[in-house]
């Protein structure tokens, strides 16, 4: 049976098309990584989870992926439009740690999340303080093909010089010189970026010297100078968030074709917001760590399976309803596979059913609903483990593996705290205690010693 051709969604020119390597049967993919001055949330794992589903499609088409991603730890001010002070910079002092202290700090929690939501880890990570000399090197070459300018606070890059600059993002460049509504400063045009920027009067914890000055690297010439170490002038695919469309990714083409005359990547790909209340999650404003959700009772993996209801390229709204339902359809789904038996083998037309659904610009939502329908089909009990665990390659939702339910002490204190209202007579408080306890996603079963026993609902 012929297996269906992947097709991927390239944000360079919209459109859904047929993927094709440069080297047959190897991938070089580049990914955004974090910027390590604080906690990642639920919304930026989204993204890389986003990313993994990808490299676990690619692998089980037979790709050989070599998965870089960078550490951004020094460089990414406050603001996209070159103002501000450094995120690490003002990360340190809100920690009352160095810099480099918070970067290590960060970037270990970090690694620890995707762990937590079986993530598989890059091939290759790269810090962008590891790579001073590669950038300065990339910055020298715009510099001597005439691509920059210097002003008292940096060195920019010169985007009127690049004929189609902003493609990717479609941006109106004459609409923004027309309707400017930021501080300028020194810069030429609106669009015009930082290459490197002087530390000024005030010493900073990470700076180095260059041919311009003593200072630091922009934001998005570490990506392009490390893309370019690791991968090569072109690669297969680039990837981030939809938020890197409009000026990080949208730069990092800019450098790249002012330096070496292409486009670094053939495929361009986003992951789409997380919102919570309607709200976009970001670190500096609304936020809500996967740690939260482990204290409230949840396993991460639920949050995956929550991921997976929706198109990587569609809004997924947070709730914690949501993720209540996601856990008890996820564990649902672990006790109706653990008992089947195992030796089976995997059933060749649901396999190129669920390939059709997944190598469709990675359809989750549709290759879950396949796999419910598995669940209730007539094909074989040990098949139909075989099956599930095939797919399950791609969900990484450890299908697989027997439900250890592990009650937060949370709930357990408040069970205890039920036990005794009942005791003392106090039934409506009790029952008021119940109801926590339900919206936490558990009930208690009470027996007639007046114990209780308490399981997820």
């Amino acid at each position: 049976m012929k297996q269906p051709t992947l097709q991927l969604f390239n944000t360079l020119n919209r459109t859904l098309s047929p993927f094709h390597t440069i080297d047959p049967k190897k991938v070089g993919l580049y990914a955004c990584g974090p910027t390590v001055y604080d906690y990642a949330h639920i919304g930026n794992l989204r993204t890389y989870l986003f990313v993994d589903i990808l490299k676990r499609v690619l692998q089980i088409n037979g790709y050989q992926v070599n998965h870089v991603m960078n550490i951004t730890d020094v460089g990414h001010l406050v603001s996209d439009g070159d103002s501000g002070e450094d995120k690490m910079e003002k990360g340190a002092r809100k920690q009352h740690l160095s810099a480099w202290d918070i970067a290590t700090f960060f970037e270990d929690a970090f690694f620890a999340d995707l762990e937590r939501l079986n993530i598989i880890q890059p091939s290759i990570t790269c810090r962008a303080t590891d790579h001073i000399q590669e950038q300065i090197y990339f910055i020298q070459s715009l510099e001597e093909k005439g691509y920059t300018y210097q002003t008292s606070d940096g060195l920019y890059f010169d985007t009127e010089k690049l004929f189609d600059y902003g493609k990717l993002a479609r941006l109106d460049k004459h609409g923004l010189e027309a309707g400017i509504r930021v501080d300028m400063a020194e810069k030429r045009h609106p669009t015009d970026f930082a290459l490197w920027k002087f530390s000024g009067r005030q010493k900073r914890q990470m700076e180095w010297s260059s041919p311009w000055g003593d200072g630091f690297p922009g934001w998005h010439i570490e990506c392009s100078a490390m893309a370019e170490k690791y991968l090569g002038e072109i690669f297969d695919i680039h990837i981030g968030g939809e938020d890197h469309i409009p000026v990080h990714h949208t730069n990092e083409i800019a450098q790249c074709q002012a330096k070496n005359g292409q486009v670094q990547a053939n495929f361009w790909m986003h992951g789409y917001f997380l919102n919570l209340n309607n709200e976009k999650l970001s670190k500096s404003g609304v936020s809500l760590r996967l740690e939260s959700l482990i204290d409230q009772g949840y396993e991460p993996l639920a949050y995956r399976y929550l991921t997976l209801t929706s198109h990587y390229r569609s809004h997924l709204s947070f709730t914690w309803e949501g993720l209540a339902g996601a856990q008890k359809a996820l564990r649902r789904l672990r006790e109706r596979i653990t008992v089947m038996p195992a030796g089976g083998a995997v059933d060749d037309q649901l396999k190129a059913e669920f390939l059709a659904r997944i190598n469709r610009d990675l359809n989750m939502p549709q290759a879950l609903a396949l796999a419910w329908k598995v669940i209730d089909s007539e094909i074989e009990p040990a098949n139909k483990k075989a099956t599930l665990l095939y797919f399950d390659q791609i969900f990484g939702l450890d299908l697989g593996r027997e439900e250890q339910v592990t009650i937060p002490t949370q709930v357990q204190h408040l069970a205890e705290q039920r036990k005794r209202m009942k005791q003392q007579g106090r039934y409506s408080e009790a029952d008021a205690i119940r109801e926590q306890i339900l919206a936490l996603g558990y009930q208690v079963n009470d027996s007639v010693d007046q114990s209780c026993a308490i399981k997820p609902r």
